[in-house]
Order: structure tokens, then sequence, then C-alpha cells
């Protein structure tokens, strides 16, 4: 018998594997979908609008509002017929509103709240409910995407008069996502389910950049003084998504260069 050849693909065992990510057209979801598809999984989108430009032959966009109940579990349903032995589904859809809160409306925190949490309840549920057909011999694990606003309030230090900052809603949200994971690590695990969740800090946007005082003043407030890159969020993902974390449940994996740490 010959022993495998290491590689980084054997390591992690993604290789074949498929994925679903719902918000895939956003900036961490794109990356996502890449990286993915890197390691040779079989990745399936889920979004309001296609990624710009880019194909590929393990790649299945499905364009659809996941926040609804009726269209989420329609969606699940097609894609648990068309593919078998569905292996992890990545709660990346988000929305945040930038308004003061003096001035919140009951839409806006409709919309937050529908899209941050209403959309993750229905996946996990749908998910949970499908696999039940699906190969039920395979361990399956679930990644929800949070944020450092779920574990700290945004310094408001860091921004300026015309700047975007971060809503209590939206760490509400995510502070939910957060007791979601838990729930669910625990009333998931005997189904050979894990679920766990990362909690990304700020991250550059190269495409749309911040302006530079709020850079300059989030880099002061971080002890690894600057702001994340997107590739830096989507390692902690693969990690929990591979078979290298296979006794990791329950947990919030904290990506922010040690800003809560202080």
């Amino acid at each position: 018998m010959t022993k495998e050849k290491f590689s980084i693909e054997n390591f992690y065992k993604l290789k074949n594997k498929k994925i679903i990510i719902t918000g895939s057209s956003g900036q961490l979801g794109s990356e996502l979908v890449k990286a993915f598809l890197n390691f040779g999984s079989v990745v399936i989108g889920i979004d309001i609008k296609k990624i710009k430009n880019f194909s590929h032959k393990n790649f299945y966009f499905i364009k659809t509002d996941i926040s609804n109940s009726s269209k989420n579990k329609t969606t699940f349903q097609k894609i648990f017929k068309k593919f078998k032995n569905i292996s992890c589904l990545i709660n990346n859809a988000g929305v945040a509103v930038f308004s003061p809160f003096e001035k919140r409306s009951e839409k806006e925190l409709d919309y937050v709240i529908d899209v941050n949490l209403k959309s993750y309840f229905y996946s996990i549920k749908n998910f949970e409910k499908y696999s039940n057909k699906d190969n039920k011999n395979g361990n399956k694990n679930i990644i929800n995407i949070s944020s450092i606003y779920s574990i700290i309030s945004p310094d408001p230090k860091i921004y300026s008069k015309n700047d975007r900052k971060s809503s209590e809603i939206y760490g509400m949200t995510k502070s939910a996502v957060n007791q979601l994971t838990k729930y669910f690590a625990v009333h998931l695990a005997k189904k050979n389910i894990r679920v766990n969740c990362v909690s990304p800090g700020g991250i550059f946007n190269r495409e749309k950049p911040q302006n530079k005082s709020f850079i300059k003043k989030y880099s002061i407030r971080n002890p690894m003084n600057r702001m994340a890159e997107t590739s830096e969020i989507v390692g902690g993902v693969i990690y929990l998504a591979s078979n290298c974390s296979s006794y990791t449940n329950g947990h919030n994996l904290i990506i922010d260069g040690g800003m809560s740490s202080w």
C-alpha cells in the first residue's frame, strides 16, 4: 500500500465537496467562492445578483432572496434535488444600515433582521431538513458569518461625520447569530452536522476603499495596526469547512487582529 503524497488539498480534503455559499457575490462571498473552487470543491452560490464577469465549470449560481421563507425552502429543495451529498452551508448573506439610531425606521429594522438573522435560520432549517434525505453517513457542517460587533460595540471615535457608522441593529443581529450557532451546534450534533461561526474584524475593501481617515483611526485602534485583508478571513472559513476541524463545534472564530482583546 503506497503512502498518500502530502498536499494542501489532501490535508483539507475539500476536493469534490459540495459547498453552498449565501451572499456569494459580495466582497467576502466572492472570495470564498474562488477559494473553494481552487481547492477543487463544487460551489453553489446564492445571491440576489451574480459575481460580475465570473464563470467556472464547478460554480452554480442561483438568484433568489433567501430572506423570504418560501423562496428559501424552494431554493434548498432544488439544490438537494440536483446535487447529492452536500457537505457544507456557509451563511454569509448580510446587510447593514447607516442612519443614526435616533432616526431608525421599522423598515430598516426589518430589512437587517430579515437578511442577517431570518435567512440564516431558514437556511439552517432547510439544510438540516433536506440533509436527512441526503447522505446520512457523511459529516456535514454549517458556518455562520458573524462580526466582531457581535461581541464589542463600535468605537465612535474612529468614525467621522459622514462615515458609514456600524449600527446597533447590525450588531444585534450578529450577536443573535452567535447564539444561533451555539443552539444548533448542540441540537444538530447528533445528526453529524457541526455548526460554527466566524467573526471578522474590519475588512479593507480594495474595490471601494474606505476613506483614509477611517482606515487610519481603525488601524490605530487595532493591535496589528491595520485592517484585515479578505483572504485572511477566508482562511478561517476554509479551516472550519475542512476535515481539519472535525472536532470543532459551537465555536466563534474571531479574526480581528486582536481588536476585541482591549
